[in-house]
């Protein structure tokens, strides 16, 4: 195939026709997700709208650029014209070929990316993230589903993101600005003075039978052994080391609450490594496994 060809074919083969329109229905949801919608974020759509422009008279993007391009067109984006785009991207999208999960993890990477897009993320922003979240607990233990969800539960404990929380925020949402070339994230964890932070699933389903532990940091409740004969008892096996055969990853919840690198580091960053690729590992906090242990 010609090399002036190849941008032509890649942008419409049905995988790829599926994934950008996933992707806009994402980044209107992202940016409008607090209700209103600024000029840096009508250029961000724009972004998308430049990107498809070689495939305009292809279906279906003859259908959605004439849109897009009469929403964009006043430089506003009203609940109507808002809900008329959402409508046309949720008909054409197939959830045959890529299930519904692949297509929602698609949205929800686009929408953190619509909600930085003019590099403010506010507490109203993060109300309607939160929404969205809890609308689609069937992405539960894929990534970034369970981070985003924790990093939500813990910023907005006291309803308003603080200076520090706001550039942690945008240290872990910019991961997710739409990548055109198809590159993957680099970066998977949000650092911030060598820190861990939305780390651990929120309320996490914890099942015993049958399932693979591996154990990380200090516990002032129970030794190593403790654990893992704990684990034993209800059904469970235990693990030295992070692998795709575990099922949990636990942290211990002696020491800093934030679990720095020097106590945690390597199995929390292979498991991330993991959880990236698609395993559905899932890192929990020591006190949910507790109470995990006490609803039996």
């Amino acid at each position: 195939m010609h090399s002036d060809y190849l941008p032509y074919y890649m942008k419409t083969t049905r995988s790829r026709m599926d994934k950008s329109i996933n992707s806009l229905l994402g980044i209107f949801e992202g940016v409008a997700i607090d209700g209103m919608v600024n000029q840096s974020e009508i250029d961000f759509l724009n972004l998308w709208l430049d990107e498809y422009r070689d495939v305009q008279a292809r279906h279906p993007f003859n259908e959605l650029i004439p849109i897009i391009e009469t929403v964009l067109s006043d430089g506003r984006l009203s609940v109507d014209e808002r809900q008329d785009v959402k409508w046309v991207c949720e008909n054409l999208t197939s959830v045959k070929y890529f299930n519904i999960i692949t297509a929602d993890l698609q949205r929800l990477h686009a929408i953190m990316g619509g909600i930085v897009a003019d590099g403010i993320i506010s507490e109203e922003e993060l109300m309607g993230l939160a929404e969205w979240i809890g609308e689609h607990d069937h992405l539960r233990a894929c990534w970034p589903y369970d981070e985003v969800d924790s990093l939500i539960t813990s910023v907005m404990a006291d309803q308003r993101i603080d200076a520090q929380e706001h550039k942690m925020l945008m240290n872990f949402f910019s991961e997710f600005i739409l990548s055109f070339d198809e590159n993957t994230i680099t970066n998977p964890l949000s650092e911030e003075q060598k820190t861990l932070v939305g780390i651990c699933a929120a309320c996490p389903e914890i099942n015993f039978e049958g399932s693979i532990f591996c154990f990380t940091g200090a516990s002032n409740k129970y030794t190593r052994l403790g654990f893992n004969t704990l684990v034993e008892q209800l059904g469970g096996r235990s693990a030295k080391h992070v692998s795709k055969k575990v099922h949990y990853l636990v942290i211990g919840a002696e020491g800093n609450p934030c679990w720095a690198y020097a106590c945690y580091g390597r199995k929390v960053e292979d498991a991330i490594k993991l959880r990236k690729e698609g395993v559905t590992l899932l890192i929990v906090h020591e006190h949910d496994f507790h109470d995990a242990v006490s609803d039996i």
